[in-house]
């Protein structure tokens, strides 16, 4: 069984910094693409930022120059580092992994549970 674990959410004021954190657990060999996605109230879920095996990352325009997304593929983990937060940045924010390879077969997707960012102005 595979699953995704979030953390490092939080409460901070607008400008301020926050690292999320999202470890995959399970016997996983290897994961195609991970991510982070969020949904704040009223509002669909929208990807933030992704990034593949090889490290090629895609942003949101909303967060490009804001946000940076990498990984460690040893520990199977993804992180986002959040800088110059906003207050519209408050959200819940959920990992994604696809593509995670296993000792018994592959998954296509799975999701985390969701960690609370909320930026206050």
């Amino acid at each position: 069984q595979v699953q995704l674990v979030e953390s490092g959410g939080g409460l901070v004021q607008a400008g301020e910094s926050l690292r999320l954190a999202c470890a995959a657990s399970g016997s996983i060999f290897s994961i195609n693409a991970m991510g982070w996605y969020r949904q704040s109230p009223g509002k669909q879920r929208e990807l933030v930022a992704a990034i593949t095996f090889g490290s090629s990352t895609n942003y949101a325009d909303s967060v490009k120059g804001r946000f940076t997304i990498s990984r460690d593929n040893a520990k199977n983990t993804v992180y986002l580092q959040m800088n110059s937060l906003k207050p519209e940045d408050t959200a819940v924010y959920y990992c994604n992994a696809n593509g995670i390879r296993t000792l018994g077969r592959t998954y296509p997707e799975r999701w985390g549970q969701g960690t609370l960012v909320t930026v206050s102005s």
